[in-house]
């Protein structure tokens, strides 16, 4: 059955040619046949819960997003479908969600659907917002979510490579994207979403209460309702996203308008108030020791309220980056950046490059094509003599490639 996907509309519908189980509103949806006679669409709820997540599966962009421009395409990569958040147990996930979808900035966006008859069940599904904000940007980290791509585009038999070219476009940075994944997830950054054929006056008031006060999360309704034509059986679907208050917007778009490049005194200034004296030290440490050397360059990354600095060098490639310290107290590196980098391509010098980087915490997948961006807290590193062995193996890497080349 074809589906028309139209905007909320008001004109008038006609009581009258409404059949048992259709909904008769204030509001109405027509659609004007080749022959310019107006047909009637009528309200008729799901059949089922599952209805409403396959039209999701299958056109995600009904959930809603005001674009920045009038580009066309699909605002949204499904991640995952039934999945659920980790806690602070690695072996015990609760709170199963409907689906999980980034959006083109790299948002996670955690989806529920419900049935509007469910009270009791939509109220529990609020609470869980609350526990979903809680715990994910805390506990799940964003190779979990590359996994869990991949294994789904594996599922329907799909390129992960081609779904994400198809998403972002053939000259999209894939590393870059999964980076500002992981920066939103840490600074909880991340849209929850309740879906259902109706959302009722009190539920909509709650959401548009959590979404002005949440910053920087964002809590939204979607309300998708479907239309029927008595005469032919085609459907429409009608998308509308609560939440989005005046006050919200202006709230939120206060926070992320500004744009920033983090220099040394900024950074450094902003780390000692997060971290503390003892923890800046050890990134100054770091930063000094990259600066001495020669054949690194230090770049600093834009960013809003987040970002730090890379340390590149040159190799045969290109600039690649050893690695990135970030304004969140870790310390990461890029598998894929390494996986490219001679002599770490062959097998045995890829195994021996794994070896030194997991003794310092940083875990490199066993095959090299697999993404990944291993990362060491620095508040593990106790003193400047738990940082050495840290310093050592960069520089150890750094003296493989340029020997290779």
């Amino acid at each position: 059955m074809a589906y028309c996907l139209l905007p909320v509309t008001s004109l008038i519908i006609d009581r009258c040619s409404l059949k048992k189980g259709e909904i008769a509103v204030s509001g109405g949806i027509y659609l004007i046949q080749g022959n310019d006679r107006l047909v009637a669409m009528n309200e008729r709820p799901y059949d089922s819960e599952t209805l409403l997540q396959d039209l999701l599966d299958k056109y995600p962009n009904l959930l809603g997003l005001e674009r920045p421009d009038d580009r066309a395409g699909q605002d949204w990569l499904i991640v995952k479908r039934t999945g659920s958040v980790p806690t602070e147990d690695a072996r015990i996930e609760r709170w199963s969600l409907n689906h999980l979808f980034l959006d083109r900035q790299g948002i996670p966006s955690l989806v529920e659907v419900q049935p509007d008859d469910e009270y009791d069940l939509r109220k529990e599904t609020i609470g869980q917002m609350l526990n979903y904000a809680a715990n994910a940007s805390v506990y799940w980290p964003v190779e979990s979510i590359l996994e869990q791509f991949e294994i789904n585009c594996r599922h329907q038999n799909r390129d992960p490579e081609r779904v994400f070219e198809d998403f972002l476009g053939a000259g999209a940075d894939e590393r870059e994207f999964w980076q500002r994944v992981k920066t939103n997830l840490q600074a909880g950054k991340i849209r929850l979403i309740f879906v259902a054929d109706r959302i009722p006056p009190e539920v909509q008031r709650v959401v548009e209460f959590l979404n002005k006060q949440m910053d920087p999360a964002e809590v939204l309704a979607v309300e998708i309702k479907q239309y029927i034509s008595p005469e032919n059986g085609m459907k429409t679907l009608v998308s509308r996203s609560i939440g989005q208050t005046v006050e919200a917007r202006q709230k939120k778009s206060s926070t992320t308008r500004e744009r920033r490049r983090w220099d040394e005194h900024s950074f450094f200034a902003e780390y000692r108030a997060r971290f503390g004296e003892d923890e800046a030290g050890l990134v100054r440490e770091i930063y000094d020791w990259s600066d001495r050397l020669p054949h690194l360059q230090l770049q600093w990354a834009t960013g809003d309220t987040y970002g730090g600095f890379g340390a590149r060098f040159a190799a045969e490639n290109g600039l690649t980056e050893l690695f990135f310290v970030g304004i969140d107290g870790s310390i990461q590196i890029a598998s894929d950046a390494y996986a490219a980098l001679s002599p770490f391509n062959r097998e045995d010098e890829w195994h021996e490059l794994r070896n030194r980087l997991s003794s310092i915490g940083l875990a490199l997948p066993t095959d090299p094509g697999e993404k990944r961006l291993p990362n060491i807290q620095l508040s593990t590193l106790p003193n400047e003599e738990a940082l050495r062995p840290v310093l050592n193996t960069f520089d150890w890497i750094v003296t493989r490639v340029r020997d290779a080349n």
